[in-house]
């Protein structure tokens, strides 16, 4: 994965005196023992709190149990067979018997259609759709489809068919849309094969069966058109779900996949992020240089603070933040976000370089401003964090951290102390060349107002609060953390000389 790599000028050097608005700045009340507590665990034993660095269970080139490996279907669409695609239990939790269009023959269409619903459909995109003026069958605003399925007007090949309805005759109208010499006036309109508009940005962009079949054609180096249809239950015509649709897998000796897979697939793969801008900030916690990425997915632009020299890409302290405007900027008592913010910058200046990465679009968790503001109203009534989110139809907490993981590569960064109570932060950097060596607890003040919160934190999202996972979000917590922190300072022989300046 190569990426834009915007080299910095010159390093900034560390800021002696920082003075904001004529007056010495405030330590943000974070913790007096804090920055202490988090260098002596950042130089501890590299599994900390649950976070193994030899544990690959989630790694990105396992796949989910009892599924196959993407690049194993990759390998059968290249060879012209069908693979089984699954939705998302969210979306239709179905799947799809996908192939490549370009491969297509009879025999091939006789059995998917012997085993799917019979409608057929062939995802494109939408350069060849123009090409060969296949217009939405509705505008999207009149698109009344659950998933908003791009469909356009149905075709058949005039060449090479009959009534367009057997076997071999949707298999010549296939092959005509595969074609890259084919032109309007090769197709019947209507007719009895289904094109499909595919997103471009594939499965990254959206979680769809259309962007599936098309992403995998391309991942096998076939032309971009893929031939999908839904798979039935034999027993009563229902649409089959997965233990139905993993029997059939094992029965036809079929790869079967998820499209969570595959999406973990290109984004550990395909190149995400490119910088735009570098420039130096200086901020109230001192001399840092700046880099804006922008997503080359959705057009998000996302900063990197780097203090210091962080070119050996070994061993940075970092942190992967998450956006967070009421706590971020408005110091909302809510949550800790502004506070792990603060404390995060204080340690980086005061080691002497580090990384910060702002990741922006994940304002509550994932779920936007607005949702958020609606969970806190549901919090009032007596919901924790995670049941709000729930009651509103929204995932606990949806963020993923590939376009973090690319940045910090973008930076140089290959091993890493990583700031966080979260252990889904340090899963999602997994499998992007980085290496986490260790965590380092980021101990902010616990209050009444934010208490509840980051104990079920802990509880349901399996946040870790000080040195040991026992720990739990209360004052005495905190306090018997940083007295076990120091006792297993002293407990590490050779450890102490390693510890960065605090």
């Amino acid at each position: 994965m190569a990426l834009q790599n915007c080299e910095p000028q010159d390093h900034n050097e560390r800021a002696e005196n920082v003075i904001i608005n004529g007056k010495a700045n405030p330590s943000n009340a974070v913790q007096a023992d804090a920055v202490a507590l988090g260098t002596i665990a950042a130089d501890m034993a590299p599994v900390v709190d649950g976070f193994s660095v030899d544990d690959d269970e989630l790694d990105l080139d396992f796949p989910t149990e009892g599924f196959s490996s993407i690049p194993e279907a990759i390998e059968d669409i290249r060879q012209g067979k069908y693979v089984i695609v699954v939705d998302d239990e969210d979306r239709e939790n179905e799947g799809d018997l996908i192939m490549a269009a370009s491969k297509v023959t009879p025999e091939a269409m006789a059995f998917i259609v012997r085993h799917g619903t019979g409608i057929v459909c062939v995802s494109m995109k939408e350069e060849d759709l123009e090409r060969l003026q296949l217009p939405l069958m509705v505008t999207t605003k009149e698109n009344e489809e659950k998933l908003r399925t791009a469909f356009t007007v149905s075709v058949d090949a005039k060449e090479g068919t009959t009534t367009g309805v057997s076997a071999n005759d949707r298999a010549n109208t296939i092959l005509a849309l595969a074609s890259p010499n084919s032109k309007p006036e090769d197709f019947n309109r209507p007719g009895h094969i289904f094109p499909l508009k595919y997103r471009e940005g594939g499965v990254l962009k959206r979680a769809g069966h259309t962007e599936a079949s098309v992403d995998l054609a391309m991942l096998a180096g076939l032309p971009p058109v893929a031939v999908l249809c839904e798979i039935v239950d034999d027993d009563d015509g229902s649409m089959a779900l997965l233990p139905k649709l993993q029997q059939f897998a094992k029965r036809e000796n079929l790869k079967i996949i998820s499209i969570a897979d595959l999406i973990r697939y290109r984004r550990k793969r395909d190149r995400l992020v490119e910088c735009v801008c570098v420039t130096p900030l200086q901020l109230q916690w001192g001399s840092f240089k700046s880099y804006c990425y922008r997503s080359l997915i959705d057009g998000m632009e996302h900063i990197a603070m780097v203090k210091g020299d962080v070119g050996d890409g070994q061993d940075i302290l970092v942190r992967v933040h998450s956006e967070c405007l009421t706590g971020d900027i408005f110091g909302s008592a809510r949550c800790d976000c502004g506070n792990q913010l603060a404390l995060a910058m204080t340690m980086i200046e005061k080691t002497g370089r580090g990384v910060v990465v702002y990741l922006r679009g994940h304002e509550g968790r994932g779920i936007g401003l607005g949702h958020k503001l609606r969970a806190y109203n549901l919090q009032d009534d007596g919901r924790d964090t995670v049941e709000a989110n729930l009651e509103l139809g929204l995932p606990a907490d949806s963020r993923e951290y590939g376009i973090g993981a690319q940045i910090l590569r973008d930076l140089g960064v290959r091993t890493m102390r990583l700031m966080t109570n979260n252990p889904a932060k340090y899963t999602g950097l997994k499998g992007y060349g980085l290496s986490v060596l260790g965590r380092v607890p980021l101990l902010t003040p616990i209050t009444n107002e934010n208490r509840r919160y980051m104990e079920t934190k802990r509880l349901k999202m399996g946040h870790v609060y000080g040195s040991r996972s026992s720990d739990h979000a209360s004052g005495s917590g905190l306090a018997g953390a940083g007295e076990r922190a120091e006792q297993d300072q002293n407990d590490s022989a050779g450890v102490q000389d390693q510890t960065p300046e605090a």
